[in-house]
């Protein structure tokens, strides 16, 4: 009995400095992103690269197009970081007086692209928009709420096309699902951000066509954190990552461009 006693205490003692000799939890803070859907592979590499370095923070993104997100923001939809294809729905939330124009900032320029599956007979790497005429079904994103769907149009408007070509047009909700209509042959081809371009499911699977810069309004890209984040710090400290060296060197790797000059 004694000795039955003896080995329980020892039991009880060694569990008692098992639990004294772990490490206390690490107290962890989230950050939810309003992120526009050119976005979507961009940030999730950016996400993962910040968690690496500040275990105790945890980002995600909810994409979808500026224009609706804006809405949702007029209204204090509950995201921390809101990241936009167009900065002017940052300064709009601004001239609202929703957010400090003084904390907004540009994180890059969105390019437009021209992009078919690999099997596609349409010419676009030599014959760019054109090439889009034997197209059946031509995916863009939304020109009512998504920037890059007013840019797809600015620049079939430039090349002397919207006759021929806005009756293929086939509209996504944002400018992922715009990709994705082509990737899932729901569209022929696609005029689509050129960040997509560089996602593991597009990348090296098709052709591809850098529409001119001059054919389409400049798109600014700019984001804020917004005044009612749940922890305004960790927020701030995501942000101060995206636009820190790291941060800017992904973006490029996305074909982002530089946002002086």
């Amino acid at each position: 009995m004694r000795a039955f006693s003896r080995l329980a205490v020892l039991l009880w003692l060694a569990a008692l400095c098992g639990c004294r000799s772990q490490p206390a939890p690490v107290a962890t803070h989230s950050v939810t992103v309003a992120a526009a859907a050119d976005l979507q592979f961009a940030l999730e590499d950016a996400m993962a690269a910040f968690h690496a370095e500040h275990p105790e923070l945890t980002v995600k993104g909810v994409y979808g197009s500026s224009g609706n997100f804006y809405g949702q923001l007029v209204n204090r939809a509950p995201f921390d970081v809101f990241l936009s294809a167009d900065v002017s729905y940052p300064r709009k939330l601004a001239e609202r007086g929703l957010v400090d124009a003084k904390s907004i900032f540009l994180y890059g320029v969105g390019r437009l692209a021209v992009w078919t599956p690999k099997d596609s007979p349409l010419k676009v790497e030599s014959d760019g928009l054109k090439a889009l005429l034997a197209a059946h079904k031509i995916a863009i994103a939304n020109p009512e709420h998504a920037p890059y769907g007013r840019a797809a149009m600015a620049a079939i408007e430039h090349a002397g096309l919207r006759a021929q070509l806005e009756p293929k047009l086939v509209r996504g909700d944002n400018i992922s699902q715009a990709a994705e209509f082509v990737e899932t042959g729901a569209a022929d081809a696609g005029i689509i951000a050129l960040s997509l371009t560089f996602a593991p499911k597009m990348a090296d699977k098709g052709h591809t066509w850098i529409v001119p810069t001059d054919s389409y309004p400049r798109l600014e890209q700019g984001g804020v954190v917004l005044p009612w984040a749940s922890d305004p710090a960790a927020a701030q400290a995501f942000a101060d990552w995206l636009m820190g060296p790291k941060g800017v060197d992904l973006l490029k790797r996305y074909g982002f461009g530089r946002t002086e000059g």
